[in-house]
């Protein structure tokens, strides 16, 4: 059996023996019941998935993937594919939108060569699995092999199992080891090009209802690159039900690394925040292999490409933020987990009517 498939053969359907619980200290907290909304249902969700009453995350991991594209050669972007090694460093060095959202959260930044199109220099705080030196141009045929896109999703496994296994050391208030809640990230200059294929695909939507700016390109830039991906799909045909065939046909390293580490989130029972578009596009590749792992996943925001909302409406997930987002990187899965952060301390530290001898709702 393949690596895939066990860690598939572990997720499993969410536990709600303790919803009508969860929902019973909701009701009895000092507040009118249900009025704190999304954050009641937040701190219910994390319940079920972890089966944890009283649950905390202290060891918050942020997955980057990066990857390079070869569709760049078309022109689909607004920057050179240099940016992208150049911003793996930057990661690095700790000076990215995501490091400072990361800092502001207490979350950790696992940075992932998936593919970048250089060989980048060894550094402690970069994880090595690069999986070819960027996608081929799916214009001219498939962006990479079967076996590329089953080994792609496979280091997302790994990655994923080595950073909770790096964390078993490092026990939360509740005494859990490993990871307690996890978000997605990417780099890759052309990547949205790729997420709107995969998204057109598995979704059925025309190309021209999935695809955004990107990093910011003209009129003339946008007609080009919806044009790209429809030769894309014409010449390489994915098959929508078959997530490995859409992923290698059309799809990127660090988009299957990210599916990986989704399914891996959802066989340990970690609760998984979306980023934006990209890693809504790796939601659909994971959310095709193994339907069960929506229910662990917590959408971050709704991103300004205007695919990412289709993406969320067809796998089922409401988006905690709209915020006009469009950068990557993890920064809106940083915002989703302080958001989620704070309604678990809702649940778990806000007192009941009871315990601070407050007057009931009067019932007549």
């Amino acid at each position: 059996m393949s690596r895939l498939n066990e860690i598939i053969e572990r997720i499993e359907k969410i536990d709600y023996s303790l919803a009508a619980k969860t929902q019973n200290r909701l009701d009895n907290l000092t507040k009118p019941q249900g009025s704190l909304g999304r954050l009641e249902e937040l701190a219910k969700q994390i319940v079920e998935i972890t089966r944890n009453e009283n649950p905390a995350i202290n060891n918050k991991v942020i997955f980057t993937m990066a990857g390079d594209h070869g569709v760049t050669e078309e022109g689909i972007s607004a920057y050179p594919k240099e940016v992208t090694p150049q911003m793996v460093y930057n990661f690095i060095r700790g000076g990215a939108g995501i490091n400072v959202l990361a800092r502001h959260v207490g979350a950790r930044v696992v940075v992932v060569d998936m593919g970048v199109a250089s060989d980048l220099e060894s550094h402690s705080d970069l994880v090595i699995k690069k999986i070819n030196r960027g996608t081929k141009n799916m214009t001219k045929g498939p962006a990479m092999t079967k076996d590329e896109a089953i080994k792609s999703i496979e280091s997302g496994i790994g990655v994923f199992e080595e950073e909770f296994s790096r964390n078993s050391g490092i026990p939360s208030k509740t005494g859990k080891k490993g990871i307690d809640i996890a978000g997605t990230g990417d780099m890759g200059i052309g990547n949205t090009t790729p997420s709107s294929a995969i998204a057109s695909v598995i979704t059925g939507k025309p190309v021209t209802d999935m695809t955004g700016r990107g990093t910011g390109i003209d009129d003339n830039a946008l007609s080009n690159k919806i044009a790209v991906i429809e030769k894309a799909i014409s010449v390489n045909k994915p098959n929508a039900d078959d997530a490995i065939d859409v992923l290698s046909k059309v799809g990127g390293f660090e988009i299957g690394g990210l599916a990986g580490a989704i399914l891996t989130a959802a066989s340990k029972r970690v609760p998984v925040v979306i980023d934006g578009f990209i890693s809504g596009a790796a939601a659909l590749i994971a959310y095709q292999l193994e339907p069960k792992v929506k229910d662990y996943m917590i959408a971050a925001h709704c991103s300004v490409e205007r695919g990412h909302r289709i993406i969320l409406e067809h796998i089922g997930l409401k988006p905690l933020l709209d915020f006009d987002l469009r950068l990557g990187e993890g920064t809106g899965a940083a915002l989703g987990i302080g958001i989620i952060e704070a309604s678990l301390k809702i649940l778990t530290q806000m007192a009941t009517f009871k315990s601070a001898s407050v007057s009931e709702k009067v019932t007549k």
